[in-house]
């Protein structure tokens, strides 16, 4: 995968994945991108942006085009982010996934994630009941 994407590619393939909820906008991802504790792999059909802060790594987004879904892009770029993170000097990563996302929660569950808590209501959807957020992790060593 390519390690050249700007803002406001990562905002449109956030867009197209992230229908249910909402898409973080170019500015937001600058923002992010403009700390030196967060990192990105992927490229516009699919990318992972993470912060890495000491031992620990949270994934703070990853996204996949919907044109380019089942081709083990969102695979691939969770092997390459956490390969970043334990080049930090991560030893745990952490992230969290809508309930009602099975086929994120069966990617992060094939890649070794295993659930260590729940936020109740935490993501707001669209003409639906708010759904919780299943916190995962992963231990790198």
């Amino acid at each position: 995968m390519s390690n050249s994407l700007t803002p406001a590619q990562m905002a449109a393939t956030h867009a197209a994945a992230f229908t249910r909820s909402r898409p973080w906008s170019a500015l937001e991802f600058a923002a992010l991108l403009d700390s030196p504790l967060v990192l990105f792999a992927g490229d516009a059909r699919c990318f992972a942006l993470i912060r890495v802060i000491a031992e620990e790594a949270e994934l703070l987004t990853i996204a996949t085009d919907p044109a380019y879904q089942r081709q083990g892009l969102a695979r691939a770029c969770m092997a390459d982010w956490e390969s970043l993170a334990r080049a930090r000097g991560a030893a745990e990563v952490f992230l969290e996934v809508a309930a009602d996302n099975t086929p994120a929660q069966a990617l992060y569950h094939a890649c070794g994630f295993a659930e260590c808590g729940r936020r109740t209501g935490y993501y707001r959807r669209k003409d639906a009941n708010p759904a919780d957020a299943i916190l995962m992790r992963k231990a790198l060593r």
